[in-house]
């Protein structure tokens, strides 16, 4: 009787955030699979299941602490802005370019504006007013990535400027949260306190940013022998919520700290492998944010402010698709691909529900404008495919309505602004020097700040305390204040200027607000903190050690720059290393690629090629006529009309795809089926144990290819054929299907 009493207690003490979260789950699962089945978003069956589960439909168990799943809400946003973190890499924004940026940013500002209006006549708030034009002006990644592989669209030319579009808006919409918090404590529009909170943003973001570069791949680096997929995953995790304490105690959002350290992450050569642990949480927590979203929908509500999400809509998928059509036209683009852009940018989504849970969680938005949003959401989440689809069709109509005149204005200025533009002297010598001083002006700044609240605490007891700190602050900064004033940046471009004899009195004046800078630094800065006789003894000590020992501190700076550099550079530096010899099946994929008439490496052979020595890449078949070479040799050739199948990763399809561009090949629009799969097989079977690659005979059993082996949690890759297999080894074959299938089968 006694176990039978215990367990009776024990189940009468479970706490109500565990049955809560069993049943956000056990709800969240069904309308996976449900959604799975019908071949619709899955975010949108998480917002079914959120209703379900909600106060607000009767007919269904509630969960009863709806305060402690806004705790795990949280926490799926923390996980969903670090995994989107990982995706997205400084190196990406960089590459985007003006095109992408110009269509974001007018696209972004023109929403704003017209959510914002629109809101004001409808008669709302203020805050909700502005609210609303910032949800509208973010788009959905998973939606249209979702929406591109059905389509089957993702090679084609405007599907480059959606994504670079969609890595601005990650950026700008990081920005609006802290400028929308901002607006929000204030209550007012005060531009001086938002010039404050932008100058603090870029100041933390910088500091974030090299620091963390500078430390984080170090140390991973440095413990990468003890890594496996619980310590990397722990560290991982351990890191992310580091930085969002670190933002948070700046006064930022959690979720700014999660995507600054996914972000540093993204620059290391673990990225790709912490990114994979991650998902399952990601996914996990993800999950319980959206159900969450969904338990604030309210039927009433929305029968109640029907028109309103009518009208909302429509602005949402009209007025997205004309503003990204607009600035993809601005930016110099082709009209088919303005008009594709624009039309496949017209939702909103993931970022959306963010900002505005952030208006529900700072008190200032009305209970209406939730569960709006949802209803918004889930309506263009249907469109969305629809309308990339008819972008084609709307781009033919209107080449037939627009005025002649008017296609040959737009074609004459997306060739000037599409054609190369080059670069002056001056822009280089601009671009350096400002970087320069801002980047060190704000690691300087910081380190003087860092020893005010910690260094001289520690030393204000002890007689001179503070000259001892004011030394160790001077030393710790000398470098960079070298770095800022006397450290000389595009020496080439201005000699050529000088030689010139331009720009003269502009290059002057970045010396002198350099060396001013520099001045300020160490006198008037280390002032607040210290006697004006020890910022005097400090700067002369400072000018002295300049003039005496420039060639010590260059040395100094030098090692930590190319630190810094070999650490931003790893992933790349390492890519390029394994792109020769590496193929990666855990990240490969099959793809497929036509020969035309006029490629000129038709009739070549593939030796000749060396397409598997210079790319990673291996050719699975090659398909000609009625006719499948599988495997093919060396000695085999490639004619015009031929469909090669080729498997490698993202990275070395999209190199074979660019040395194919090369040459004149195109991609076919769709791929047909092919009997010749990448499959992985989990050696078990006594049958080829102990035995070599080549005696094995796998090859010829599969008409296939062994293409990698994993071996206690290590990779063996493009493996030599004298290599004896071992049990529990996974190998990676290409091969025909059918063989393959009789082969798992033994």
């Amino acid at each position: 009787m006694i176990p039978v009493q215990a367990a009776t207690e024990v189940s009468q003490h479970l706490h109500p955030l565990i049955s809560d979260l069993g049943l956000i789950l056990m709800t969240a699962g069904v309308a996976v699979l449900l959604f799975k089945k019908i071949r619709q978003p899955l975010v949108l069956g998480y917002l079914i299941a959120g209703f379900l589960a909600g106060p607000n439909f009767i007919f269904f168990p509630s969960v009863q602490e709806v305060n402690s799943i806004e705790v795990w809400a949280e926490i799926g946003v923390i996980f969903l802005l670090f995994s989107l973190g990982l995706e997205f890499s400084f190196k990406k924004l960089m590459k985007v370019g003006g095109t992408a940026s110009i269509t974001a940013g007018f696209q972004i500002t023109t929403m704003i504006l017209l959510g914002y209006l629109t809101g004001q006549w409808m008669g709302w708030s203020q805050m909700d007013s502005i609210f609303l034009g910032a949800i509208l002006s973010m788009s959905s990644t998973t939606i249209i990535l979702r929406a591109f592989d059905e389509l089957n669209v993702k090679g084609k030319k405007f599907a480059g400027i959606v994504f670079g579009t969609l890595i601005v808006e990650d950026i700008v919409a990081i920005l609006l949260m802290v400028l929308l918090s901002t607006i929000a404590v204030s209550q007012q529009f005060s531009g001086i306190e938002l010039f404050e909170s932008v100058l603090k943003l870029l100041f933390f973001l910088i500091l974030w940013f090299v620091g963390g570069i500078f430390f984080i791949p170090t140390l991973l680096k440095k413990a990468k022998k003890l890594f496996n997929e619980e310590t990397l995953l722990i560290i991982s995790i351990a890191l992310c919520l580091m930085m969002v304490i670190l933002a948070t105690k700046a006064g930022f959002s959690p979720a700014l700290g999660a995507f600054i350290m996914g972000s540093i992450i993204a620059e290391t050569i673990h990225s790709e492998r912490i990114e994979h642990l991650i998902k399952p949480v990601k996914d996990l927590f993800g999950a319980v944010f959206f159900v969450s979203v969904g338990m604030l929908i309210n039927p009433n509500t929305l029968v109640e402010y029907a028109v309103p999400v009518l009208i909302i809509t429509l602005i949402t998928i009209f007025g997205k698709s004309m503003s990204t059509l607009f600035g993809a036209l601005i930016a110099g683009q082709p009209l088919k691909q303005s008009v594709q852009s624009g039309m496949s940018l017209a939702q909103i989504g993931e970022f959306s529900f963010i900002i505005a849970t952030l208006g529900m969680t700072l008190k200032v938005t009305s209970d209406f404008l939730y569960p709006i949003i949802v209803a918004v959401s889930a309506i263009t989440t249907f469109t969305t495919p629809f309308m990339i689809k008819v972008s084609l069709p709307v781009y033919e109509r209107l080449i037939k309505i627009l005025p002649k005149s008017w296609m040959a204005a737009i074609e004459r200025y997306s060739a000037n602004s599409l054609s190369t533009k080059t670069t002056t002297d001056w822009q280089i010598v601009l671009k350096a020097k400002i970087s320069q001083i801002v980047v060190h002006s704000v690691i300087i700044i910081a380190i003087i700040i860092l020893s005010d609240r910690y260094l001289i605490p520690l030393t204000e007891d002890f007689e001179f305390g503070n000259t001892v700190a004011a030394f160790i602050t001077s030393v710790l900064v000398a470098p960079f204040l070298w770095a800022l004033t006397l450290r000389k940046v595009a020496g080439e471009q201005i000699a050529a200027l000088r030689k010139e004899g331009t720009h003269r009195g502009q290059i002057m004046l970045l010396i002198i607000i350099r060396i001013s800078l520099g001045i300020f630094f160490i006198g008037f800065l280390l002032n607040n903190f210290f006697s004006p006789l020890i910022a005097f003894f400090t700067l002369i000590v400072a000018i002295s050690v300049y003039l005496l020992f420039p060639k010590k501190l260059n040395s100094l700076y030098s090692k930590l720059e190319i630190h810094f550099f070999e650490n931003f550079n790893d992933r790349e530096i390492t890519q390029a290393k394994r792109r020769r010899t590496d193929l990666s099946p855990w990240d490969g994929h099959m793809a497929f690629f036509d020969i035309t008439k006029q490629s000129n490496l038709a009739g070549k052979a593939l030796k000749e090629l060396q397409i598997r020595e210079d790319m990673g890449i291996n050719i699975a078949f090659i398909k000609r006529g009625g006719i499948t070479i599988n495997i093919p040799d060396g000695n085999e050739r490639v004619f015009p009309g031929d469909e090669i199948c080729v498997i490698g990763t993202d990275d070395q399809v999209q190199i074979f795809k660019s040395y194919l561009d090369q040459n004149e090949i195109e991609v076919p629009e769709s791929v047909t089926k092919t009997a010749i799969i990448l499959k992985q097989l989990e050696l078990k079977s006594e049958e080829f144990i102990g035995m070599s690659i080549r005696k094995s005979q796998l090859r010829e059993k599969t008409k296939g290819l062994i293409v990698g082996i994993e071996r206690n949690g290590k990779r063996i890759l493009n493996p030599k054929s004298e290599i004896i297999l071992e049990k529990e080894d996974i190998i990676w074959i290409v091969g025909n299907e059918d063989l393959l299938a009789k082969l798992v089968e033994k």
